[in-house]
Order: C-alpha cells, then structure tokens, then sequence
C-alpha cells in the first residue's frame, strides 16, 4: 500500500507537463500492474548507469515489456 502511494506521489511529479488525458491513462496503468513499471524503472536506471541515454534506455525496456504495456491500455 505504501509502495502504491509513493509511486502514484512520485508519477504525478514526473506527468505534471503532460496532458491530463494522457498522464490519468498512464496513472490507471500504474495502479493496474505497479510491479511492471517498478521493473521498467529499475532496468532503465541500471540501463542509464550503464551509459546510455535515459531516453534510449527507455525506449529499450518499453520495447522488451510492449505487450504487458499494450494488456494495460486495453
């Protein structure tokens, strides 16, 4: 439960920019499967350390979980 609400806290920091259609899809996501975007988040930071850019890295990981993401937005 605490994990639920420090992820919800730090994604609605991250989304403020973003439409609010877009960042409430994202948000149901999150709360759908909060495990998979913690796996995304973590393979993206070792990712990064690695010496990627952190948008490469993103783009890496969403590629390799892209069906689970898809399941979601369904």
């Amino acid at each position: 439960m605490f994990k639920k609400f420090v992820l919800k806290k730090m994604m609605q920091k991250q989304l403020k920019d973003m439409p609010k259609d877009q960042a409430d899809m994202l948000m149901m996501m999150v709360e759908k499967n909060p495990d998979l975007f913690m796996k995304i988040a973590q393979e993206t930071k070792a990712l990064v350390k690695e010496g990627k850019s952190e948008m490469s890295a993103m783009m890496q990981v969403s590629k390799k979980y892209q069906s689970e993401l898809q399941r979601l937005m369904q």
